[in-house]
């Protein structure tokens, strides 16, 4: 049996061309040993019809043995014969031949030069996709946090609406003018204590010069 690897029969079979021919074997092997049964019994049926023929089974069995082991070695030497024009003539495909799949290849030539430059333009696309992924994953994490904040704004907002709510329902003037009369007071607060501030320090800096007069 050939163990030449024949990959592209393979491929164009769906199965490997020594497998068949394997299979054939065995059945040829299997067909010869059950046509000698049969005929052995055929034997045995005729002597039985002879009693006195001087022939026992015992002796038929080794006679079919002895045929089966030389028949058996005339159809292997006819079968390598007939593997090899299996392999070589019948299950094999043509070096000049290209299946549908691979006519591609044909059409589309390249050489070493332009493989190189096609796997300097993958890698430069392979940084340029990380790079995207990593810009991708920065405004994925700062759209997040802008959805927290905005939730957070809703939540302030929601707020200031029933401070409102309940500064209107009690007959007070409205919440936003509140806040920015509240403002205005603390800047002017703001205004006085700064204005205290330095008239204190002045103050003291003048009780420093008198004491020191």
């Amino acid at each position: 049996m050939s163990i030449v690897p024949m990959c592209y029969e393979t491929q164009f079979f769906g199965f490997t061309p020594q497998t068949c021919v394997l299979r054939l074997y065995i059945s040829f092997q299997d067909y010869l040993f059950d046509m000698l049964l049969v005929v052995e019994s055929v034997i045995l049926k005729k002597i039985e019809k002879f009693p006195n023929c001087g022939i026992n089974r015992s002796e038929v069995r080794q006679s079919t043995e002895k045929y089966l082991t030389f028949v058996n070695e005339r159809f292997n030497q006819l079968f390598q014969r007939m593997e090899k024009c299996l392999l070589k003539m019948v299950l094999n495909v043509p070096r000049n031949v290209l299946l549908p799949e691979d006519k591609v290849h044909a059409d589309c030539l390249y050489s070493k030069e332009k493989f190189d430059s096609l796997q300097s333009e993958m890698s430069s696309l392979q940084v340029q996709y990380k790079a995207e992924c990593l810009a991708s994953q920065a405004l994925l994490a700062e759209l997040e946090e802008q959805n927290v904040v905005q939730a957070e704004l809703g939540k302030i907002l929601t707020w200031f609406d029933s401070m409102d709510k309940i500064c209107r329902e009690h007959g007070n003037i409205d919440l936003m003018e509140s806040f920015a009369f509240m403002v205005q007071t603390s800047k002017k607060l703001q205004g006085t204590v700064k204005k205290i501030d330095i008239k204190h320090k002045k103050l003291k800096l003048d009780v420093t010069c008198k004491k020191a007069i």
